[in-house]
C-alpha cells in the first residue's frame, strides 16, 4: 500500500484504543530495539526510554513517510532499508525486537524469526502484536479467504503465529489472545506481548 493512503486509512483507529495498545507495549523499552517493518513510523512516538530504535522498513513508500516522522520520537531512530529475512546485523546486537502488525505478511515466517533470534541477546524480547488465524467459522473464512487477501495486500488472514514464534526458540507464557481494535472480522483476532528468547 501507498505510505500517504496507509496513514490515511488508519488514522483514526491509530488515534484511539490501537494507538493505546501500542503505547502499553513500547513506552518502557529500554536499551537497544530493532523494529521489523516500522512502516510508517505509527510506533516512532511511543518510545519513551530506548537508548537507540533502528527502524528496518523495505517499502520506499513507507520508507519515506517514516522519515517525515522522525521528528515525533523523542528516542534516537535510525531508518534502514533491508528485508526482515536477511537482516544486516551482528548476532546478538539487540535488547529487543518489536513486530507489530507484520509476521502475517513476510513470505516465510520462519526465516524472519530465525532472523529475529540471531539478532537478540541472551534472554532478549520479541514484543509483538498481529492478527493471527481465529476459530470456528471465522477460521475457516480465513481459509477460504487467505487466497485473495494475499493478491490484494499480501497478507495470511489465517496464520498460526503464535506457534511459529514458539517453535523459532521463544518462550510464549507473556503472549496473550486479544481482539485488534477497528478491525474486520477476519483479521479481529490477535496476539499481543513479549516472547522471550530461550537458551537452547
Amino acid at each position: 500500500m501507498i505510505g500517504w493512503l496507509y496513514d490515511l486509512v488508519g488514522r483514526r483507529v491509530e488515534k484511539g484504543e490501537l494507538g493505546e495498545r501500542r503505547h502499553e507495549l513500547l513506552s518502557g523499552l529500554e536499551g537497544t530495539v530493532l523494529e521489523l517493518g516500522a512502516g510508517t513510523g505509527n510506533n516512532l512516538p511511543h518510545y519513551e526510554r530506548a537508548s537507540r530504535v533502528v527502524a528496518v522498513e523495505p517499502d520506499t513508500s513507507m520508507a519515506k513517510q517514516l522519515r517525515k516522522r522522525l521528528p515525533e520520537a523523542s528516542v534516537p531512530v535510525e531508518i534502514v532499508q533491508s528485508s526482515a529475512d536477511a537482516l544486516p546485523f551482528e548476532d546478538a546486537a539487540f535488547d529487543t525486537a518489536v513486530i507489530t502488525f507484520v509476521l502475517c505478511s513476510v513470505e516465510d515466517q520462519r526465516t524472519v524469526l530465525a532472523e529475529v533470534r540471531r539478532v537478540l541477546g541472551p534472554g532478549g524480547r520479541l514484543v509483538l502484536l498481529e492478527h493471527v488465524r481465529g476459530e470456528g467459522r471465522v477460521a475457516r473464512w480465513q481459509d477460504r479467504m487467505t487466497p485473495l487477501h494475499r493478491k490484494l495486500g499480501n497478507c495470511h488472514l489465517n496464520r498460526e503465529t503464535r506457534k511459529e514464534i514458539a517453535a523459532a526458540g521463544f518462550d510464549v507464557a507473556g503472549v496473550r489472545d486479544v481482539r485488534i481494535p477497528g478491525s474486520h472480522p477476519l483479521v479481529r483476532a490477535g496476539i499481543q506481548g513479549v516472547a522471550i528468547k530461550t537458551s537452547s
